[in-house]
């Protein structure tokens, strides 16, 4: 008989593909990975995964396995639930994929607010890219995404969890630091970093500049970097100019590293969204986390942002 952890190994390797991110996601060594893999394939007298170097492959029999290993989790969730229930207690695991550098920031918050009501849950926020956290959601392999795109398919719900400013910021030795503010038509002749083409970040900078007629092309990309938090650093550096999320550019504003930018007439807002599969067999925990999340109000909003305030400012 295998256990349930040893399932939950081979899950984590099965949806990261590499036995080191399986280890690092379950917080334990590479080699108690492996042990597990191999216990379970003995188990059983098959090949679970097709080794290529660092990263790995389910094999055939792997492909068909996992979808039994997800059903028989989710059970053992459901029951560990029912337990509490019973017991008047609630608990267990919230994954909430994440696609935005600003949920990276806020969901934290929210989690521990929820977390004030309800300590025996356990919440693991895992960031990925945008297809990534909507392929997840079909899957029913995650039960939360946290997007800056409102995900339209039958399957999944999506609602509003908070809007997100984005800032213009610049070296403090910019020449626009002093005036604190630019024209659009003025990008055109400066250093930019931009976050990959596909980023909510980057396409909603380049929706709000299309009507003054500057397309990605006419501007001067001197680098492009997957992370917000490196594009923050690479313009303290004076690499250039950036648009990032405003709790990317909080700390830096904070400890007087780099200089916030009016882009005059260009108002850069969106809204950032989570998303749940409705066929997704939830435990008690993930739907009063959804319902939590979704009975916001201005009030709550304002204690989440007073927190990351908190959290940035120098003490």
């Amino acid at each position: 008989m295998v256990e349930l952890s040893t399932m939950r190994v081979f899950l984590a390797a099965a949806e990261e593909k590499n036995f080191s991110q399986a280890a690092r996601r379950l917080n334990m060594s590479q080699s108690a990975v492996s042990q597990n893999i191999q216990s379970m394939e003995q188990a059983y007298n098959v090949e679970l995964f097709q080794r290529h170097g660092r990263s790995v492959s389910l094999s055939e029999t792997g492909e068909a396995l996992l979808p039994m290993v997800r059903e028989v989790l989710r059970a053992a969730r459901l029951l560990d639930d029912s337990i509490q229930d019973i017991k008047k207690e609630i608990g267990g695991d919230l994954l909430i994929g994440c696609s935005t550098s600003a949920g990276k920031y806020f969901m934290p918050a929210l989690l521990s607010m929820f977390q004030k009501n309800y300590p025996a849950v356990h919440p693991r926020v895992k960031v990925m890219g945008r297809e990534g956290v909507y392929e997840r959601l079909l899957n029913q392999v995650i039960p939360f995404g946290v997007s800056s795109k409102h995900f339209d398919h039958r399957d999944l719900e999506c609602m509003p969890l908070f809007e997100d400013r984005i800032y213009m910021i610049v070296p403090v030795n910019h020449p626009w630091a002093a005036y604190g503010q630019a024209l659009p038509d003025d990008l055109l002749d400066q250093k930019i970093i931009l976050r990959e083409e596909v980023s909510g970040t980057c396409e909603t900078v380049m929706q709000a500049l299309k009507p003054y007629g500057i397309t990605p092309d006419m501007l001067n990309v001197t680098m492009e970097l997957g992370n917000s938090e490196a594009i923050e650093m690479a313009v303290e550096r004076g690499v250039g100019i950036a648009f990032v999320s405003e709790m990317v550019a909080a700390r830096g504003l904070a400890f007087g590293r780099i200089k916030k930018i009016e882009l005059r007439g260009v108002d850069l807002r969106r809204k950032i969204h989570m998303a749940r599969n409705v066929h997704h067999p939830f435990t008690r925990a993930q739907n009063l986390f959804w319902d939590f999340a979704k009975s916001q109000d201005d009030k709550l909003n304002t204690e989440i942002w007073e927190s990351m305030v908190n959290f940035t400012a120098p003490a």
